[in-house]
């Protein structure tokens, strides 16, 4: 602003232009005891309105964001120039959070003991993910799912990576976090916690991070090092999309961790518009293990279905969600996928829908 006033000011002053097209007020500074008056511009950058600074990853953009964080380029490669460290840990939450919808706080201090079992067969029904209530937002219990590949990913790095990083770790909270928290007879669902049993969902942020595992190293899935608690998700996101946008794809946006949330609802939502894991559940039988989520598919409808997902109370907060993350994209998106699938679009019916948004005004 303050070069496009002293442009104007310049082109009024050499009578090229009339006038400026800035309002001013006037205003007076103070500074070491020194007063002095002028004039202040009340323009201002016009800033994002509310349901513009809330977005989601296409699917093609997800792609590349998970194969960065894997240490790969676009093509599924090894990106020969990075250097990063962690990278199996990075992918798999990174893929968990995708598919989960889980929040910031919630996967940062997810127990590893917390993570759901390997279904002992792939299934295409997802599977059920019990979010602790001692991280979820108002300390309110919740399901929500993750898509088997997925899950074998955590699975995975539970069992190489992390499992190598904890093996013998003389880890310790420092004393600054307070006393450490030994865990022993650990199971799903809690353990024994210097010596008295309870329920991992009781605990919150900052006991669950001072919890030393049996085996040595943190009780929480991220760690680092030799075993010691990771909790800079942020960091990591930034730092990826940064690389992304310096190396391959300088579109790509910046990532926050709450990005990936609203990656999965969206995602998920086109799923269950098209149907996808309905017809997905028609093929699982009464006697497996999924059955119950499989009816839960069959019988709710969409809106509902991520109203639990995404843990709210009402499906109107669900219905303002979404609107903010500009679902009529997705529609829009979702008409044309599945009319050029079924032949269903032509060059006529392109243009009929052309012409309906002709008079639209156009925003800058």
């Amino acid at each position: 602003m303050g070069i496009l006033a002293g442009f104007y000011k310049w082109a009024k002053d050499e009578e090229y232009a009339d006038s400026e097209p800035f309002t001013y007020r006037q205003a007076i500074w103070a500074f070491k005891g020194q007063v002095r008056r002028g004039r202040v511009n009340q323009s201002r950058r016009r800033q994002a309105k509310p349901h513009v600074t809330i977005k989601y990853l296409d699917d093609d953009f997800t792609d590349i964001f998970l194969k960065a964080l894997a240490g790969l380029d676009p093509d599924g490669e090894r990106d020969m120039r990075y250097r990063g460290r962690e990278l199996a840990r990075n992918a798999a939450v990174g893929r968990m959070i995708v598919s989960s919808g889980l929040r910031s706080q919630e996967y940062t201090y997810l127990l590893v003991c917390e993570v759901p079992v390997l279904p002992s067969r792939r299934t295409a029904v997802p599977v059920s993910f019990p979010v602790p209530s001692g991280v979820t937002k108002g300390s309110k219990y919740r399901e929500s799912w993750i898509d088997y590949d997925s899950l074998a990913e955590v699975q995975s790095y539970i069992a190489l990576d992390r499992a190598a990083a904890t093996f013998s770790s003389s880890w310790r909270p420092p004393a600054r976090w307070g006393e450490p928290l030994f865990v022993t007879d650990a199971d799903q669902r809690g353990g024994r916690v210097n010596g008295v049993r309870v329920q991992w969902s009781s605990l919150g942020p900052d006991e669950r991070r001072r919890l030393v595992a049996p085996e040595g190293g943190s009780m929480l899935l991220s760690v680092w090092g030799q075993g010691s608690p990771f909790t800079g998700w942020s960091t990591v996101f930034t730092r990826t999309s940064d690389r992304i946008r310096e190396r391959y794809e300088p579109r790509f946006p910046h990532v926050n961790p709450h990005r990936l949330r609203h990656t999965m609802a969206m995602a998920t939502m086109a799923r269950l518009m098209r149907g996808w894991y309905e017809q997905a559940a028609r093929q699982v039988r009464d006697t497996d293990d999924d059955a119950a989520l499989a009816h839960y598919l069959r019988t709710q409808e969409p809106l509902l279905v991520l109203r639990d997902l995404l843990g709210h109370t009402s499906s109107l907060t669900t219905e303002s969600y979404l609107h903010r993350l500009d679902v009529l994209r997705l529609f829009t998106s979702l008409y044309r996928r599945v009319g050029k699938e079924y032949g269903l679009l032509d060059e006529d019916v392109e243009l009929e829908l052309g012409t309906e948004f002709d008079d639209e005004p156009v925003v800058v």
